[in-house]
């Protein structure tokens, strides 16, 4: 048996030899980064070949290079074809060829195959009917440390053609972290942020906490901002029926009506790890739809997912993505529990489409570890919550050592990514780098700090009126650098025409940040411009001069304004505002005068007025964008509740009017998709008192041809008079609708929409009296009881930055004589995905 053994040694060894030409690699999407398992690879002549492994990897043996061509397939991506030519075995080390082939994604739609048995189907009822067994949510709580990466890379940026710009030349050192993928596209990687934070999850009662451990943000040192890379704001679960991509609502494949809006197909199945899993892959069956095309590895027994790779629909209706892909995958905690592990969101962004223009590419990588389920350790963390959402910050996760990351990092970082942090850290420092900052934020904000100071914004520099004339204005500002909780502004403004100054002093002290706690004062002498909302254009910038609505004459009125607030909030989202005001009028033009307002006492004066209000807010788990002073409301999931009452009192500084009033609203922003979302407010109110017609309900008009959403369309300013109220404003954004018929429109991605918008009211005799008498110039309206209704529709998205409204007025009878008072076309500007 020796000498027999001694042979078959040598043998093996000879042969092992005679092998000695090795092509091994991973097969990735070209998009994602992600290894694609089970890839089918072979040979053009030999007809013969293997599968890359669950890893996406592989490895072939040769005695000698082979002359053929390697074929790689997988359903939904283009073949990759890889010859063995002089070029390729050049970069063989050692007779080892070690490569990665980067797949580009094809078409799915040319692999369904109609059969009698529809086996998809089949798969996805079976997905569908398990999903309360394998949704992670099923259980009583949960929790998990959560591991978030963000990087963002710049796609088919050219050095040659940077390298000698003018605003690029001080940075050229960046320019040195190009790199270029395997088919030798151009990237810069160019920001990466990280955090680290504990997760916890409890169904019954609903309780969400997030603790924070770690964060690097660089260059951004802002919690709102460094809260949006936690498990409360990035919660993606494929086992809901939607699946959220930035403001849209795309249906999942696994939804509960997924029938209804995909075409599914079975292809294979495969042993890993002793379990047997089925590839499942799934298209839209609609053009124009939110949908994804894709695939997924299903459990066979538990028919649970274990992988899904989710890419963005051809036709999909969003804006300024290329390319989108979104991965979760799922492993085994025991022998019959399916958890999530990790999940990925790739998205390349760019304002022009094509594959070749500059892009960003942001890459969203999250782990999960130390997860546990239904535990008391979970609960008793969440008896920590005093609301059903928390998310807890401390001070020390934005400071977090490096020696932190190294230790607590769920993956390394690369090479390329460790040197990123480097040559951040260097740019942030530079003051060309700085000022060139500045400057982008000047044109987009409208204001630029210098040193201690804020100025702009720009946009109401110049501006011209019948009145005024030309009229310029200066504002000055401190910002957190003069002082951190005390903002100090005013401005200063001149008519060319009236040869009159206009002003405005305001201060507000931040007592607490979160929850938000100030005191605020205020002083005005100025026009007024009529009511000003914080997303809509106000009436008093250059753009408005040139879509003023013709025949309309402007109204002006003088307003000194002395003001006080008082502002408390607290976790739960409930506000107090405490208001001390005083007020003087003076009508000016195309107004009614100031005199038919005199009541001859002598001691008080009229158009004059002293008010104190109380303004209570309900905003339950809203969210804030937070700057140095003020903040941005990015909304709530819940509906917003505000109620104010207002008391007038006579004598106060020579106030001439004795009067109350109450007024509330509720209003919401709701996403009822497949069909879009849509935004709603109620409101009312009753002012008690006779009063002129500035103190009463002045409901709001637009004069300009500039759409407001919570203006009435084709009512003027100042027209309708009321001192008892109620009204609504409904908006129902729909997506593609009709337009996802046709092919251009489709292409185009045009988005359809339709609005209503209604008033009741009704005015007093006695202050009809009082403010429409016989012989006035000016002659205000009365709804008295009837409904003003208007309803529009029209084109939203065109060119993905305009939208067209078209609106009617239907309500009251008989409609208005002026034409402009009828119907009316509106655009607007924005930037939406």
């Amino acid at each position: 048996m020796r000498p027999f053994k001694i042979l078959l040694l040598i043998l093996l060894t000879h042969g092992a030899m005679a092998q000695n030409r090795i092509l091994k690699g991973i097969v990735k999407d070209a998009h994602s980064d992600e290894r694609i398992p089970f890839a089918s690879m072979q040979f053009q002549n030999q007809k013969t070949g293997k599968l890359s492994d669950s890893a996406g990897s592989f490895i072939f043996h040769f005695n000698e290079w082979p002359t053929d061509t390697l074929i790689i397939s997988y359903v939904g991506y283009q073949d990759f074809k890889l010859p063995f030519d002089s070029f390729l075995l050049s970069r063989a080390k050692n007779n080892v060829l070690d490569i990665s082939i980067l797949m580009e994604r094809g078409n799915f739609a040319a692999v369904i195959v109609k059969k009698k048995v529809d086996r998809g189907l089949l798969m996805w009822k079976r997905i569908v009917k398990h999903k309360p067994q394998n949704d992670r949510y099923r259980f009583h709580n949960f929790s998990y440390e959560l591991y978030n990466k963000l990087e963002v890379d710049l796609k088919n940026i050219k050095k040659e053609k940077w390298e000698n710009l003018p605003f690029i030349k001080k940075f050229n050192f960046v320019l040195n972290n190009i790199d270029t993928t395997e088919e030798g596209v151009p990237y810069l990687p160019v920001y990466i942020t990280e955090a680290i934070s504990d997760y916890y999850f409890q169904k019954t009662p609903l309780r969400r906490r997030e603790v924070f451990k770690g964060t690097k943000t660089m260059g951004v040192n802002n919690e709102s901002v460094s809260k949006l890379l936690g498990g409360i704001d990035q919660n993606v679960n494929f086992y809901a029926n939607f699946i959220p991509v930035f403001d849209k609502q795309f249906v999942s494949p696994i939804s509960d009506n997924g029938d209804a809006f995909y075409n599914y197909k079975v292809l294979d199945s495969q042993f890993v790890n002793g379990r047997r899993l089925i590839h499942f892959f799934f298209i839209p069956k609609h053009k124009g739809q939110n949908t994804f095309e894709g695939d997924c590895w299903v459990h066979d027994t538990t028919f649970a997912i274990q992988k899904m790779n989710l890419r963005l629909g051809k036709d999909a209706n969003l804006n300024y993505v290329n390319r989108l892909s979104l991965i979760q995958e799922f492993s085994m905690l025991n022998d019959t529990t399916w958890f999530l592990t990790r999940d990925k969101f790739v998205v390349d962004l760019s304002l022009l489409s094509g594959e070749k223009m500059l892009s960003a590419i942001g890459r969203k990588t999250t782990t999960y570890k130390g997860i546990v389920v239904n535990d008391t350790s979970v609960t008793n963390e969440l008896a920590k919550n005093k609301l059903i959402e928390e998310t807890i910050f401390p001070p020390q996760a934005n400071n977090a050592p490096d020696s932190f990351w190294v230790n607590n990092r769920h993956e390394e970082l690369s090479a390329t990514e460790k040197k990123l942090y480097q040559t951040i850290d260097t740019l942030l420092k530079l003051p060309a780098f700085q000022r060139a900052v500045k400057t982008v934020n000047f044109l987009a904000t409208g204001f630029l700090d210098i040193g201690k100071f804020e100025i702009g914004p720009w946009y109401n520099w110049i501006y011209a009126n019948t009145l005024e004339g030309w009229r310029f204005r200066f504002d000055l500002g401190t910002n957190e650098k003069m002082f951190k909780n005390l903002y100090l502004h005013g401005y200063l403004a001149y008519g060319t025409k009236d040869q009159k100054f206009k002003y405005e002093g305001d201060a507000l002290y931040l007592f607490k940040k979160s929850p938000r706690t100030y005191i605020s004062a205020r002083y005005l002498k100025d026009i007024d411009y009529g009511q000003n909302y914080l997303d809509e254009v106000s009436q008093d910038n250059i753009f408005a001069l040139a879509i003023r609505k013709p025949g309309v004459p402007m109204k002006f009125m003088e307003t000194e304004l002395m003001q006080m607030d008082l502002f408390k909030e607290w976790h739960s989202g409930l506000s107090v505002n405490l208001t001390g005001s005083r007020r003087s009028y003076n009508p000016l033009l195309n107004l009614p005068e100031k005199e038919i307002f005199y009541d001859g006492n002598g001691i008080t004066e009229p158009l004059n007025t002293f008010e104190g209000s109380v303004q209570v807010r309900f905003a339950y788990l809203e969210k804030f964008l937070e700057g140095d002073f003020y903040r941005y409301s990015l909304g709530s999931p819940y509906p917003i509740v505000s109620v104010k009452y207002t008391r007038g009192i006579k004598g106060v500084w020579n106030s001439n009017y004795d009067y109350s009033k109450i007024s509330g609203s509720v209003s919401d922003y709701l996403k009822i998709s497949p069909y879009g979302n849509l935004y709603y407010s109620v409101f009312g109110g009753k002012t008690f008192g006779t009063l002129p017609f500035m103190l009463l309900d002045v409901a709001p008009g637009n004069e300009i041809y500039y759409y407001n959403k919570y203006a009435y369309s084709l009512m003027n300013r100042w027209q309708y008079l009321h001192d008892k109220y109620a009204g609504f404003n409904f908006e129902h954004n729909i997506g593609s609708g009709i337009f996802r018929f046709t092919g251009l429109t489709r292409k185009l991605k045009f988005r359809q929409f339709y609005t209503v918008k209604g008033l009741w009211g009704s005015l007093s005799e006695e202050n009809r009296s009082l403010n429409m008498p016989s012989g006035s110039t000016y002659m205000f309206e009365s709804l008295d009881g009837k409904t003003y209704l208007e309803v529009g529709t029209g084109v939203d998205n065109i060119f993905k930055v305009l939208r067209f409204d078209f609106i009617w007025r239907v309500l009251p009878q008989p409609l208005p004589e002026v034409s402009n008072q009828r119907f009316g076309v509106f655009g607007s500007f924005r930037l939406q995905f």
